[in-house]
């Protein structure tokens, strides 16, 4: 159970579960019983609340753009709301939401309907925060929002006026979203992790005290407060999971990790892979194995690691800490040897790509203050790092001939676009895809991308030649079952050759308690 939500009436909780490898909306009825699921379209899914009324669930739809979509209660079809947008607050009476938008710093508005948008906040003046709404504070003319500094690992609440337009900081605290009121308007409830453990706090927004509610081992998370005065619901739970390769020709498949893993990336070669494993909330590990789970190495343990790609020489591998300000990348050993951090840039780094004659790493990331990913073009000893381009996506690959950096857009211009190494160009290749990423194929004259359906995964091929498409995508492969393109980062990866694909199997159990009030 994943991001739960309570009804207004207190009656029912609306939450992701994996389906198919496809995070899908549900609701189940407080009192128990089978959960209904709501949506089964490609997708992963995030609920954001209830309408005022209940009638409805919005949730956000993660698909190439961040989209805003609204589903019955009860079952029916879904509506779309409004693109690139998330993190949906709806006014009291229900015809109007706030949101927060992809690549923009501040918060809108607009009615239900997702027409004549506004900007109710900007966030000049407050120290570059990114904002995203949280709550509305009784009377609905003041929004709880939560603001974040791309160089912390935590936000700050703030109380913004939507009449004045005016923010007014009410102090820092860790990184947990599942914020609901305990006492509207004067304190709140959600999840924080300490020491590794995690469980529901209170925090005052007069005082700035905070005070645990639930404890043990936890994980506790996605606490909410019954209307009616019964207590506290919240969702105990564990993640698990399997990171599994599944072999083309022969039609098998094989685990190679038993737990909580995803960002799978294959070595060129298609015979070693790197991953990362997720043993806690605030821990994780990367590892390198033989494409059949042999030979396992630990390369290094961190709060929230992502991959890069492999050199092509197969012998070494890119890393990176998500979060991290400044910037730390690394490059490293298959067997752990040879561990360097690169020199960094101020920015926080999204992606690295190997050039391939292994002497430049191309850094994706992004600049303290600025939602625009920057490219950056280190050399690997560590002289000269420079600024390669703006606005360009994030790199994903470089062609064989060193001439073209394939990169992925998203958010309104979402796309499969490419970076010319000589002019520095950004080229659009193929806009308007609903990808999870792009990568060049082994018969160096294409690029692969899988696009996620109902039930299956399509892996198309684009013809491309000197910087060029030639003619339409033609599909490649047909996966015959589906699996999450995202999850804790990308969650899958194929071999050039499309012999191997490696993608994640997340699971695990929850269950909804009641902290009774006394």
């Amino acid at each position: 159970m994943n991001g739960a939500r309570l009804s207004p009436d207190g009656h029912a909780v609306a939450f992701t579960s994996p389906v198919g490898g496809i995070a899908q909306v549900f609701l189940m009825l407080t009192s128990g019983g089978e959960p209904l699921q709501l949506t089964s379209d490609e997708g992963d899914k995030v609920v954001d609340t209830f309408s005022p009324d209940g009638k409805e669930v919005y949730y956000e739809r993660l698909l190439g753009r961040d989209e805003v979509w609204a589903v019955p209660t009860l079952g029916g079809s879904p509506r779309r709301v409004a693109a690139s947008a998330s993190n949906v607050v709806p006014s009291p009476d229900g015809a109007s939401i706030f949101y927060s938008r992809f690549g923009s710093s501040g918060i809108f508005r607009a009615e239900k309907s997702g027409l004549n948008e506004e900007l109710v906040y900007s966030s000049e003046g407050t120290g570059q925060f990114f904002f995203f709404p949280l709550l509305l504070f009784p009377g609905g003319n003041d929004l709880l929002a939560g603001g974040f500094r791309q160089d912390a690992s935590h936000f700050s609440f703030f109380r913004i006026n939507l009449r004045r337009h005016e923010a007014v900081d009410l102090g820092e605290v860790s990184e947990n979203f599942d914020v609901v009121w305990a006492e509207p308007g004067k304190t709140i409830l959600f999840s924080r992790t300490v020491n590794g453990l995690t469980n529901i706090w209170n925090y005052s927004l007069k005082d700035k005290a905070l005070t645990q509610i639930t404890f043990g081992t936890g994980p506790d998370f996605s606490p909410m407060q019954d209307p009616g005065g019964k207590g506290i619901y919240y969702v105990n739970g564990k993640s698990s999971g399997f990171l599994t390769a599944y072999h083309v020709h022969s039609k098998e498949s094989t685990d190679i990790v038993s737990e909580d893993a995803t960002q799978p990336a294959i070595s060129p070669d298609g015979k070693r892979v790197m991953y990362i494993t997720l043993p806690a909330r605030d821990r994780s590990e990367l590892w390198v194995s033989d494409i059949d789970g042999a030979n396992k190495v630990k390369i290094v343990t961190g709060q929230s690691l992502g991959t890069g790609l492999w050199a092509p020489d197969n012998l070494h591998l890119s890393f990176f800490e998500l979060g991290a300000s400044p910037g730390k990348a690394y490059i490293v050993g298959a067997d752990g040897s040879g561990l360097r951090q690169l020199p960094h840039t101020g920015d926080i780094v999204w992606s690295l790509a190997w050039s391939p004659d292994q002497k430049t790493i191309y850094v994706t990331g992004v600049e303290k203050g600025s939602p625009i990913p920057t490219v950056w073009k280190w050399n690997v000893d560590g002289s000269n790092p420079e600024k390669f381009v703006d606005n360009c996506g994030v790199v994903t690959d470089i062609d064989p001939g060193g001439q073209y950096l394939l990169s992925v857009k998203y958010g309104e211009k979402f796309g499969i676009y490419e970076v010319s190494t000589s002019d520095r160009k950004c080229i659009s290749l193929l806009p308007g895809v609903e990808m999870g990423g792009a990568s060049f194929a082994r018969d160096r004259k294409s690029f692969l991308y899988a696009v996620a359906s109902r039930g299956e995964v399509t892996i198309y091929r684009q013809p491309w030649r000197d910087g060029r498409t030639i003619g339409a995508p033609q599909v490649a492969l047909k996966v015959p079952f589906a699996f999450p393109l995202d999850y804790h980062g990308t969650a899958y990866d194929f071999s050039r050759d499309l012999s191997t694909i490696v993608y994640a199997r997340p699971g695990g159990q929850a269950d909804l308690y009641l902290l009774s009030q006394k």
